[in-house]
């Protein structure tokens, strides 16, 4: 399959994921289709459209469908915009069990927004994620690339306040 250099990503974007197809063997660099979706991703405002997909696939010589299958099974790809600030908010057993729905009903109430939602001024959106593997820490949540354990709604208050 021909890439076309007219795609929707930039050389600079282009070369971030030929870094990660360089990590796999020449045949296989479809292995890199989850980095590439991540790069594409957080280039477009933290969300993918299809024509990213498309792109994408064309990129890694996949069919697009085998890439749409990748982005919709993992949580960490979004298929509509998001606030500059995602809220993951677990909500699993160890969570559930230690009152994460006292967390989402604070989010809910401060934030004016439910889980799939963004606030009016584009800073927040919240998630409702199954399990991100701190379950020692529960009731906890995500914003970017930071874990927040051990939550209580006087704590969530102060976390949102650091934030742009």
């Amino acid at each position: 399959m021909a890439v076309d250099k007219n795609t929707l990503f930039n050389e600079e974007i282009r070369a971030e994921i030929d870094s990660w197809i360089a990590k796999y063997p020449a045949d296989w660099k479809q292995s890199a289709c989850m980095p590439a979706l991540t790069i594409v991703q957080e280039s477009n405002g933290g969300w993918l459209t299809s024509e990213l997909m498309d792109d994408v696939a064309a990129y890694l010589d996949m069919p697009p469908i085998a890439v749409y299958e990748v982005a919709t099974f993992y949580s960490m790809y979004e298929h509509k915009p998001v606030g500059r600030h995602k809220i993951c908010l677990c909500t699993n057993v160890s969570c559930l069990i230690n009152n994460c729905d006292s967390i989402y009903e604070h989010l809910k109430n401060k934030l004016g927004i439910g889980f799939g939602e963004v606030t009016g001024d584009g800073r927040f959106s919240l998630k409702e994620v199954e399990c991100l593997g701190a379950c020692g820490g529960a009731p906890m949540m995500q914003i970017g690339d930071k874990y927040y354990e051990n939550l209580t709604p006087e704590i969530v208050d102060s976390i949102l306040e650091e934030l742009d």
